[in-house]
């Protein structure tokens, strides 16, 4: 092999290993380059091979055109597939008419022109082969947790750098809002997709999506890691508050100790990721009633009434029970709702007998807007009677509405019943 080449094959092979592409793939891209080159040159490549060997310290290409020997004055001679005998002789005096002749092509043979294309197609051909397996590899990652480092923090995005030095991103939306990563710092994050920008891989990460909760509970606690205990379901509000409605497989093992550990100790570093995001654990039932109350802990439940058609559930609780099942904001109501899959309303406990003197917020929508209306109901004040009996100031805490619009609310409903 000339020096050309084994410099040209060398380098690629250089690349190639750094881009960590495996032996046989570079064997591959090798030979069809240059099975393009010969094309290029001779129309054909029916009767060239294309020899590639890499052994340890040194790399080899050879190519090899085979040809018939025919008569010096042979008819419709062919140059592509057969060598006159004239030509034959001067490589060698053994050589007879029928016999195959075979000579090696040099890679100078083909011009320079031409060698400079093939080494900017091999280069391309494994960046683009590069791609793919990036492509493939975080598909198959998709809803795994990956750790990474900072490498830029943009005000729509964090570039992360994964173990190989790719790119990965985190956008602002996928970010806890507490997040505060400087350059070089460790991160964290479930890979949410995987999408293709013309031709290159874009590896989306997320922080807030429940998925990533849900696989720090897996790595963090062996009994969910063993199959032992089941996470059935996850909800989020991220950075804040987060509710996981664990299964035991095994009755010997209560999931809920499992999961938090003794004195919060398996919970914590769990905590601590998700920069003191308050996490409940909920151990999971098929019976409704009971999920339902688990999952409005720490609030004490009187009564549930379930409406399947609708998919609601009007819980009645003791007066000084319903902010703590509300929650700052709502927040608690909220989470519970979406883990169970109901609308949650909240009622205080006598509210049930007193129903047939209530009125139904909804019917006050020739007076009052639909918004302000679902702003209460949203809260759980759901009749009448719900606001009237709560004082102003935990209306206003409750709602987040303006005073004048509360005090509007009010008046109205004060009128109706006097």
């Amino acid at each position: 092999m000339t020096t050309d080449n084994a410099a040209l094959v060398e380098s690629f092979a250089e690349f190639a290993r750094d881009k960590k592409i495996d032996r046989p793939t570079m064997i591959r891209i090798l030979e069809d380059v240059f099975r393009t080159l010969i094309r290029k040159k001779y129309n054909t490549d029916d009767n060239f091979e294309v020899i590639i060997n890499f052994e340890r310290g040194r790399s080899d290409l050879e190519i090899w055109r085979s040809r018939v020997i025919v008569a010096n004055n042979a008819e419709n001679f062919d140059p592509q597939t057969q060598i006159m005998l004239s030509e034959a002789l001067k490589v060698s005096d053994d050589f007879e008419e029928g016999e195959e002749f075979n000579e090696q092509i040099a890679i100078d043979d083909f011009g320079r022109r031409l060698v400079q294309t093939a080494r900017q197609t091999l280069i391309q051909r494994v960046r683009d082969l590069e791609k793919d397996l990036m492509y493939q590899k975080y598909k198959d990652l998709v809803g795994e947790i990956i750790t990474g480092e900072a490498y830029q923090i943009l005000k729509r995005e964090i570039v992360v750098l994964d173990s190989e030095r790719k790119e990965l991103f985190l956008p602002k939306a996928e970010q806890i809002f507490k997040d505060r990563f400087k350059k070089g710092d460790p991160v964290r994050a479930v890979v949410s997709r995987v999408d293709m920008n013309s031709g290159t891989p874009r590896i989306i990460l997320s922080r807030t999506a429940p998925t990533f909760l849900e696989k720090l509970f897996e790595n963090e606690i062996p009994e969910v890691y063993d199959g032992l205990i089941a996470v059935r379901r996850v909800v989020r509000e991220p950075g804040e508050r987060a509710k996981v409605a664990v299964e035991s497989f095994d009755d010997r093992i209560d999931p809920v100790g499992a999961c938090v550990g003794m004195k919060g100790s398996r919970i914590h570093s769990i905590v601590r990721e998700l920069n003191n995001e308050n996490i409940d654990v909920i151990n999971y039932t098929e019976n409704m009633e009971l999920y339902i109350t688990r999952a409005l802990s720490p609030a004490k439940i009187s009564t549930i009434k379930i409406n399947a058609e609708n998919q609601r559930a009007s819980v009645y609780l003791k007066g000084d029970q319903i902010s703590l099942a509300i929650g700052r904001g709502g927040q608690n109501i909220r989470l519970a709702g979406r883990l169970v899959g109901l609308t949650i309303d909240v009622f205080r406990e006598d509210a049930a007998e007193e129903e047939d003197e209530d009125i139904d917020l909804t019917e006050f929508d020739d007076s009052i807007d639909e918004w302000i209306i679902e702003a209460f109901r949203s809260v759980g004040f759901d009749t009448a009677r719900s606001i009237l009996d709560s004082s102003r100031e935990d209306i206003l805490k409750r709602t987040d509405l303006e005073e004048e619009t509360v005090d509007f609310v009010i008046d109205i409903l004060r009128k109706e019943f006097e």
